[in-house]
């Protein structure tokens, strides 16, 4: 009964409640057809994390555990001590803010291998400050053996879900919901862990973004082009590890550097770059952009990107002020 009400307070108010294609089940599914120890946990929220597939499909694999998100953890590092290969499902905000202890102590500490999958990353979701992940890059990207990856869009979500699961040690992935959605470009399928993908090229600024991110980041570049702009594009899907060869490669090489992200520009993406750029002695040109040290509310994903500047015409502005 709680997972009804659960999942139907969240439809109410998820503007990508009606959907035709679950891409992140679909590789769910696949992934656990073909390794029987991946088994999945639910908080009363299948639906809109879409697992409701997999506990329809295969009830015997599936642990709905209540809105209790910190037993969740908790009970899936017990199942991976025992050779199970467990997947927690939740919003990104449940999974890192409100059971971090358990995160930490049960889940890095001992370096389990359990896949935590949080979805309505950052500004994604319209359900205002409870709900909005805009920090969680930061709290599971310090903590020790915990790996962070963040897929472009529904194209590689098969890809990194066979990273993840063949990566021994625990996973945060970063998930949204992508239904319906049209790209104006075609992100490559592969993933690695510790990898990138540099989707464009040019020599006057180079872009480092991730999830939501990236698809602004080909329109900004375009809308660059056509101002005598030309501008390298990377999805830095995976944000810890980091492709650090790539990071200081490009940015050693251009010289001006943009990081954006759904996310705080507090520990995220772009701290993450300017640490590696810092190490390795590569003096750029840099900004960030992603939420300045606010909180956001609730709104649509539009009218939110453009409040906060992290529109195409935002981004396309601040990259003009790195290159002048």
């Amino acid at each position: 009964m709680n997972e009804l009400r659960r999942d139907d307070f969240t439809n109410a108010g998820d503007s990508t409640a009606n959907f035709v294609e679950q891409s992140y089940s679909n590789a769910l599914m696949e992934t656990a057809s073909r390794i029987p120890e991946v088994v999945c946990l639910g908080v009363d929220l299948s639906v809109p994390t879409e697992s409701d597939k997999f506990r329809d499909t295969l009830p015997d694999r599936f642990f709905a555990v209540g809105m209790a998100e910190a037993n969740a953890i908790g009970m899936a590092s017990g199942m991976a001590r025992m050779g199970d290969i467990p997947f927690v499902h939740s919003f990104g905000v449940f999974l890192t803010r409100r059971p971090y202890d358990q995160v930490a102590m049960q889940i890095a500490y001992p370096n389990v291998n359990v896949k935590m999958i949080g979805f309505l990353p950052g500004l994604t979701s319209n359900l205002g400050v409870s709900h909005q992940a805009i920090e969680d890059i930061a709290l599971m990207r310090i903590l020790p053996n915990l790996t962070v990856v963040e897929p472009a869009g529904p194209e590689q979500y098969r890809a990194a879900m066979n990273a993840i699961v063949d990566h021994q040690g625990p996973v945060y992935f970063r998930a949204r919901r992508t239904v319906g959605e049209e790209t104006t470009f075609q992100v490559p399928d592969d993933f690695r862990i510790g990898g990138s993908q540099v989707l464009r090229k040019g020599e006057d600024i180079v872009i480092f973004a991730c999830g939501i991110m990236v698809q602004l980041a080909m329109q900004a570049a375009e809308k660059l082009s056509t101002q005598g702009i030309q501008a390298s594009v990377v999805n830095v899907y995976s944000i810890k590890p980091i492709d650090s060869p790539t990071v200081c490669e490009l940015s050693a090489k251009v010289g001006r550097v943009l990081t954006l992200e759904n996310h705080t520009v507090i520990g995220g993406l772009g701290d993450a770059v300017s640490a590696e750029l810092a190490e390795e002695g590569v003096s750029v040109k840099l900004k960030k952009m992603g939420l300045k040290d606010v909180f956001s509310e609730g709104a649509s994903i539009d009218y939110l990107l453009k409040k906060y500047k992290l529109d195409v015409s935002s981004i396309v502005e601040e990259a003009k002020v790195v290159t002048a």
